[in-house]
């Protein structure tokens, strides 16, 4: 568990880093001989960069493997069972673990640059192989961005509806409040009158119960909320998300037609102007403060859409119903994702800050057209899960009007919902 949370804290440290570096190098720009701000320099940024490279891969090779097969160790047939073997056990499995990384690094390494000095510098461990191997985990980071992101985008509005109170348009929250307590007040009727024998029957008035109940409760919500919070939060904060999103697709964009135009549009590594020597953000403090807010955006987006894929959907973390493995395989990939956040950032030209350190250099940035597919990627699938998203509702009316809804063409789940209508009677929608 300690393990687990400075795993977390190393996450949070790779995420942060990059808004602290962006806004620290508007602050020496603005503040050039301020004495107070002299130990806000460049060899700080860069020392911190270095460190959260450095714990990233020490989290993601050394302590997470340790914790994974710690829980699972038992000790060696013959040894002492305790603490002390299954340590031991332990260990053993992290070199084998270490001796296979090494070996699909080096088939890796052939097979992309087949150069004898390329072969030969995979000696020198902290020069090259560490910041190689780093570079391989932030470029599939980087490819599960590509897929979270769009998706975690146009999740975002469903989420953020589901924690906000909508406006109440042509509702009654009155009427619907006294039939959803009629309902509960009949389910709980049936499960008093139920025969402890009949289980099956019990578990399933439980259920109902649950549910009636919790629709009850965002009832009350919704009736005690403010007309200010019903009325101006809602549609604010939706028309919020609307223009993150647009200034994202347009970054994006604009990021692609500066590649097709301009060489020094490609991200360079560690060739950046440096801290307080020039502004990262064509407008200045403003641009800067827009970067950081769109790329705290795509981080949680990104979250969202990674727990919101089918293969990732029984990942998610429940309260007082999350094994230890999970947990640590949620750290992971967190960690994974937070790692690739400041390459994709640079990648789709969110922000120009380059990566500093030793750890900054990743060969496949210096190569265009991988560079041109990820931007056009990232545009198309993000403008198509918008579109899927704000089109949904007008493509199930249009197949309701030619008698197809019963086909189910549609994959909603919003499809099988019912809600109780004005009369007491279930209405699909």
């Amino acid at each position: 568990l300690f393990l687990s949370t400075f795993t977390l804290a190393v996450s949070a440290g790779a995420v942060l880093l990059l808004p602290f570096s962006i806004i620290s190098n508007e602050i020496l720009l603005s503040f050039p001989q301020n004495y107070y701000i002299q130990w806000l320099n460049g060899s700080l940024i860069h020392g911190l960069w270095n460190l959260a490279s450095l714990f990233s891969n020490l989290c993601l090779f050394v302590l997470m493997p340790f914790a994974f097969f710690f829980l699972e160790s038992e000790g060696f047939a013959g040894l002492k069972k305790g603490i002390r073997a299954r340590i031991l056990e332990t260990l053993v499995m992290l070199i084998l673990l270490a001796l296979l990384i090494l070996g699909i690094v080096w088939v890796a390494s052939a097979l992309i640059d087949n150069d004898a000095a390329s072969m030969e510098s995979l000696y020198d461990l902290w020069e090259f192989y560490l910041p190689y191997l780093y570079s391989c985990i932030s470029l599939m980071g980087c490819l599960l961005l590509l897929l979270c992101t769009p998706v975690g985008l146009s999740r975002m509005f469903t989420v953020m509806g589901q924690l906000l109170v909508k406006p109440t348009i042509l509702e009654d929250l009155d009427e619907q409040m006294y039939i959803i307590t009629l309902e509960e007040e009949a389910i709980q009727r049936r499960l008093n009158g139920t025969s402890s024998t009949v289980e099956y029957q019990t578990v399933e008035l439980e259920r109902e119960l649950e549910k009636v109940k919790s629709k009850k409760t965002n009832l009350e919500r919704r009736k005690k909320a403010s007309a200010w919070e019903r009325n101006l939060v809602y549609p604010a904060v939706m028309i919020l998300l609307l223009i993150e999103t647009s200034i994202s697709v347009l970054l994006v964009a604009l990021n692609i037609l500066y590649l097709l135009v301009d060489e020094t549009a490609m991200p360079k590594g560690s060739g950046g102007p440096g801290i307080g020597n020039a502004s990262l953000s064509t407008f200045g403090f403003v641009g800067a403060a827009l970067e950081i807010i769109l790329i705290f955006y795509l981080m949680v987006s990104s979250v969202v859409g990674f727990y919101s894929l089918r293969f990732f959907e029984n990942f998610t973390p429940r309260k007082d119903d999350t094994t230890m493995t999970k947990i640590i395989g949620n750290c992971v990939s967190i960690l994974v994702l937070s790692s690739a956040l400041p390459v994709m950032s640079r990648t789709l030209g969110i922000t120009r800050f380059d990566l500093l350190g030793d750890f900054g250099r990743f060969n496949w940035l210096g190569n265009f057209y991988i560079v041109l597919s990820y931007n056009l990627l990232f545009a198309i699938m993000t403008t198509l899960c918008l579109v899927r998203k704000f089109t949904s509702a007008v493509r199930e009316e249009l197949l309701k009007a030619l008698g197809l809804d019963k086909l189910h063409l549609s994959n909603n789940p919003r499809d099988s919902e019912t809600k109780p209508s004005a009369n007491g009677h279930q209405k699909t929608l």
